[in-house]
């Protein structure tokens, strides 16, 4: 078994970034490719230290992962910085996954605590996702789409304003099309306790929205 001494997030000019994991004694497994690993053949892998198993489950869910902690922060340095975060968090406890959910439940699950996280000790600056190249407009949802209008920014700087669990609540719904059972097992939370938080969200932005947000 590999002991990993250090993991390190190289940015590229494609524009992203990539997670580098450096091993030690790492001895490669004699296994198939690693595009064709599943998800928990591929978590296997990478607590062997097979060179490229990590890598390949930061690319399968930067994407997402990237978009979750924009919609918290409002602003690409801060959502990259995140996204780094979370994926770095995820490496070093990546035998905590258990394969009770999706590999993505759990990353979102980190996602949301280093997000939420964050905004309790910064105020967020939005900016336009559209004009980040990063992000992939085929990959939005109908709600995102339709958010994009002229009172797109509004939108999120209200969002910003809301309580922890319903801004949690509200992102994942709204713009990553989760259902209610998906958002209770990401936030650890219960199926009712979700449908309130959305709810008293929505109301409160319909509010924060009509009295205009600075």
């Amino acid at each position: 078994m590999a002991s990993f001494l250090a993991s390190t997030f190289v940015r590229t000019a494609d524009p992203g970034w990539e997670l580098t994991v450096v091993g030690n004694d790492a001895i490669p497994m004699r296994i198939a490719a690693l595009a064709d690993l599943g998800e928990s053949e591929l978590v296997a892998a990478s607590l062997a230290g097979q060179p490229g198993a990590f890598d390949l489950i930061v690319e399968r869910h930067r994407r997402t992962v990237y978009q979750l902690c924009y919609r918290f922060v409002g602003n690409h340095e801060d959502a990259s910085d995140l996204s780094q975060d979370v994926f770095l968090r995820a490496f070093r406890g990546l035998r905590n996954f258990k394969g009770q959910s999706s590999l993505g439940t759990w990353l979102y699950r980190i996602g949301v605590n280093v997000c939420l996280n964050r905004i309790s000790a910064k105020a967020p600056v939005n900016e336009p996702i559209e004009k980040h190249q990063y992000v992939d407009d085929n990959a939005e949802s109908p709600s995102d789409r339709m958010l994009r209008g002229e009172r797109a920014l509004q939108v999120r700087a209200a969002i910003t304003r809301l309580p922890r669990k319903q801004r949690a609540a509200l992102i994942l719904r709204m713009y990553h099309d989760m259902s209610h059972q998906e958002i209770a097992d990401t936030l650890g939370s219960s199926v009712g306790a979700v449908k309130a938080n959305v709810f008293h969200a929505l109301q409160n932005l319909k509010k924060l929205l009509a009295g205009g947000v600075s």
